[in-house]
């Protein structure tokens, strides 16, 4: 007898089938005799009615017959209550009603497609979302098996069925246009699988969203790269600011890892410039001309992570490649692949990467033929690996297979004395582009930014610097307009009560080029200029000393200048 799944099934669903047509002739149900059919009293149904309405035929028919009387006695013995047993059944079937309706409506109401399969892979419950999802009307699908409609290598419901296995948000394409993280699970009866239910979340439209982001990055690292090539060919780390000790010393270590093949892991707080580092280096090695090509492991959801990383092996979008979609180890072949973020990447998925990075060949998602890439890896990370190692939660094999050289980037609170380099270098950046002229900046507010200790660095900096940029006025940047938490730092080397007359020009800041640098005679008397001879102040827009003032006047013979 064929399990039932739902009092809607019809009653042909839930029979024993009669005899085949050979062997009617001598089948006692097929063909009863007078004494047969007048011992067994029989009701002739139509085959497409529901069980439902069965049942209750037969508790009408039941009632006030001669059924037993059930009775109910007390701790003591004594009898304490009765029903017949007619009314157990109905209360039964109307439990069994109620739960039928709650469930109808409970998977209704789901965003998620669910599929529910008996132990044969027929349907037996399609909620709406999966009507939506995959375009089928539930009444062409209930009744049918799962596979008439999908291609059975697609089904991950199949493992659930056949060998009991349970998964829990595994990407996947039943279909060539559909992309989802399914949950599915055998239904179980005691020790016997009786069916599967699935639990499917559309994510096509997050995938198409995906890959347009994806496009658009590739693109933009494309003309990045080939700006890069036209602007300083002779030195692809030119881009990174900067002439501190600790920012020099890491751009020549880059410098020396890059004409190698080494597998490169950059540590450093986020905002950093650890991807721009991955750039010079790729810039600067021999895989120059093939592809650099950047993930972040942390901003891609982890179902989706291992499409992205190995590609899948067949389903597009319209208009894309029909075997499907390439990785981006794939796409970097020949190339650099720059996994930022490397500490976010969930653990199984530390297993995949390792095993591709080991053996140097992968499978697509879906896919049974290795691919071979040669492909260079640089990893970045703002965590402590070392002790996510020590916690289980990161991968020693991979992180050594990862750390064959390790380079750190310096905070910026660590080479404070680039920052009004970096200053004037965004304020350049943002008149360009909001079309005005640089404006000045006070000594308050240069003394404020370098004291500040800029938690996100110099991702920080830049967008303080656009803020700052639109907010100043008449050409200069006062105090006022300085973020909260930065203004106490200007208003602690301001005297009291005072504001300048005349807001200053960032003389000592001034941009300096390599073809053209602002000679410091040059400088000193630009001050005592801008200040009308006020050696205090024109000390204080140098950012020296007045007694150094003093000596550098008498040393460049301006010590008479009015």
């Amino acid at each position: 007898m064929n399990p039932l799944f739902s009092l809607d099934q019809t009653v042909q669903q839930f029979a024993r089938p009669l005899s085949s047509p050979e062997r009617q002739a001598d089948d006692p149900l097929t063909h009863p005799s007078p004494s047969e059919a007048k011992q067994r009293e029989e009701w002739i149904v139509q085959e497409t009615e529901p069980v439902r309405e069965t049942i209750w035929k037969l508790l009408n028919k039941l009632d006030g017959r001669s059924l037993p009387h059930i009775v109910t006695v007390d701790e003591h013995g004594d009898r304490s209550g009765v029903y017949q047993a007619s009314e157990l059944l109905a209360l039964f079937f109307q439990t069994a009603q109620y739960q039928s309706a709650l469930l109808g409506t409970l998977m209704d109401t789901m965003s998620e497609a669910i599929t529910v399969v008996d132990a044969n892979n027929v349907v037996q419950f399609w909620n709406r979302s999966a009507e939506a999802i995959y375009e089928i009307d539930r009444e062409h699908v209930i009744g049918t098996p799962l596979d008439q409609h999908f291609s059975s290598d697609s089904l991950r419901l199949l493992d659930a069925l056949h060998q009991g296995t349970t998964v829990q948000r595994v990407y996947h394409i039943p279909r060539p246009d559909r992309h989802v993280l399914i949950n599915s699970a055998p239904v179980r009866m005691q020790d016997e699988i009786i069916g599967a239910i699935s639990i499917e979340q559309d994510i096509t439209e997050l995938v198409r969203l995906n890959e347009e982001l994806a496009h658009t990055t590739a693109n933009l690292h494309n003309l990045q790269q080939e700006m890069n090539r036209f602007q300083a060919a002779d030195d692809p780390f030119y881009s990174i600011k900067g002439h501190s000790a600790s920012i020099q010393s890491a751009i020549q270590a880059a410098k020396k890892v890059a004409l190698t093949d080494a597998t490169v892991l950059i540590y450093g707080e986020s905002g950093v410039g650890k991807e721009l580092f991955a750039k010079a280096i790729h810039q600067a090695s021999r895989r120059r001309e093939k592809p650099f090509i950047a993930i972040n492991c942390g901003a891609i959801p982890a179902a989706l992570f291992e499409s992205e990383l190995f590609g899948y092996h067949r389903g597009a979008f319209t208009g894309a490649e029909k075997e499907g979609k390439k990785g981006k180890l794939e796409l970097a072949h020949g190339g650099t692949l720059f996994l930022d973020e490397i500490g976010e990447l969930p653990l199984e998925l530390q297993v995949k990467l390792l095993r591709a990075l080991q053996e140097k060949q992968f499978y697509r998602v879906g896919g049974t033929e290795p691919i071979t890439v040669n492909t260079r890896i640089i990893a970045a990370t703002n965590r402590q690996l070392e002790q996510m190692m020590a916690e289980g939660r990161f991968r020693e094999d991979l992180y050594y297979r990862l750390n064959v050289f390790s380079l750190e980037i310096p905070p910026l609170r660590e080479r404070r004395e680039d920052l009004p380099e970096l200053v004037q270098l965004f304020l350049q950046e943002y008149s360009v582009a909001h079309e005005q002229a640089v404006p000045r900046i006070t000594p308050e507010v240069m003394q404020a930014l370098v004291s500040y200790h800029w938690p996100g660095n110099i991702r920080q900096v830049r967008n303080v610097i656009e803020r700052l940029s639109i907010l100043q006025e008449n050409g200069y940047i006062l105090p006022e307009h300085l973020p909260a938490v930065i203004r106490p730092h200007a208003e602690a080397v301001r005297p009291a009560n005072t504001l300048p007359d005349e807001p200053l020009p960032p003389l000592a800041y001034a941009p300096r080029t390599a073809d053209f640098p602002l000679a410091e005679p040059e400088r000193i008397k630009a001050a005592l200029e801008r200040t009308y001879g006020n050696k205090k102040a024109a000390a204080e827009l140098l950012g020296i000393s007045r007694g150094t003032l003093y000596n550098k006047m008498k040393k460049y013979g301006l010590d008479d200048f009015k």
